[in-house]
């Protein structure tokens, strides 16, 4: 049975320590190694057990092999039980004070690849696109949504058609988020002519925004750049108005890692189904779906989802 299995690889305390970490973040085994300090080939062993018994979930990104808590409806309260517990021992808590740590680190490697394209990026991202305008179409989806926020907003490109053309009734308001501030520089010198744009320096994951703030959000091409994309999209659901338009264009899931030496990422793309449950999950209907060829033998997907009335 399951659920043997499941009390039998809980039953020892290393197991406990991972899956407490695990729902906590998603790590590589280099990672997790570093965090409980016990050879490779032991944590290996307790990660294999921990899979078999359904506790845990892993995927395949490019080289590494990443792994999670396994949260599915007949796991969840288990997992959030004994998670709870775990967190009331010492280890345990200092456990996740260095998983935590591991992903500022990566933060800071994302950072530091913005930081030296910055001047170079809406060049580096046309050698990807293409002649494909992608810009062109999420201007035409976002339709009349009167206060607007980019996010990962970049050098201003969008913002920057999405300005020219607000005397059409398309918006009053434009907010641009970005977490790199060489991005927001080169943003300031593309829009200083637009006193209707609002440039904020914050992570995806944390808006420095309001609840309810926006009509529409724009996320173009910077899911893949994003460690947490579900915490992501819970942000959007926070800050959009019940019945707000959210736009989300990124890659289609491939194995083209040499696609990172031009724009960088920590995710090759995605999945459509992987999409539309994270959507699903935070309250999204989903309205509209469009896919496009591009350069380097790509494909973007392309959503337009509502917040529910209700959210």
């Amino acid at each position: 049975m399951e659920m043997i299995r499941q009390f039998k690889a809980l039953s020892d305390p290393t197991r406990l320590r991972l899956l407490n970490i695990l729902n906590e973040v998603e790590l590589n085994v280099n990672e997790i190694v570093s965090i409980v300090d016990m050879i490779q080939s032991g944590v290996s062993r307790h990660l294999k057990i921990l899979l078999e018994s359904g506790l845990l979930s892993s995927r395949k990104q490019g080289s590494f092999i990443y792994y999670s808590a396994n949260q599915t409806s007949e796991n969840r309260t288990l997992i959030q039980y004994v998670c709870s517990k775990a967190r009331t021992d010492e280890i345990c808590t200092l456990d996740l004070e260095k998983a935590r740590q591991s992903i500022v680190i990566r933060k800071n490697r994302t950072r530091r690849f913005f930081s030296t394209v910055a001047p170079q990026w809406d060049r580096l991202k046309k050698e990807v696109l293409g002649e494909f305008d992608l810009n062109r179409v999420l201007r035409d989806e976002i339709g009349r949504s009167l206060i607007v926020a980019d996010l990962g907003c970049g050098t201003g490109e969008m913002l920057a058609v999405l300005s020219r053309e607000s005397t059409d009734n398309r918006a009053e308001k434009f907010i641009g988020v970005d977490s790199s501030p060489e991005m927001l520089e080169q943003a300031r010198i593309r829009l200083s002519a637009s006193d209707s744009i609002d440039l904020r320096l914050g992570e995806l994951e944390n808006l420095p925004m309001r609840d309810r703030e926006v009509d529409g959000v724009i996320l173009s091409m910077v899911l893949f750049h994003i460690f947490e994309p579900q915490k992501a999209i819970a942000e959007v659901f926070r800050v959009l108005k019940p019945g707000g338009l959210f736009l989300l264009a990124d890659f289609k899931k491939h194995d083209h890692e040499n696609i990172r030496d031009i724009i960088g990422g920590v995710w090759l793309g995605f999945t459509r189904p992987q999409i539309e449950k994270w959507f699903r999950s935070v309250g999204f209907d989903i309205q509209k779906f469009q896919e496009f060829q591009v350069e380097h033998d790509l494909c973007i997907y392309q959503f337009s989802a509502q917040k529910r009335m209700d959210g």
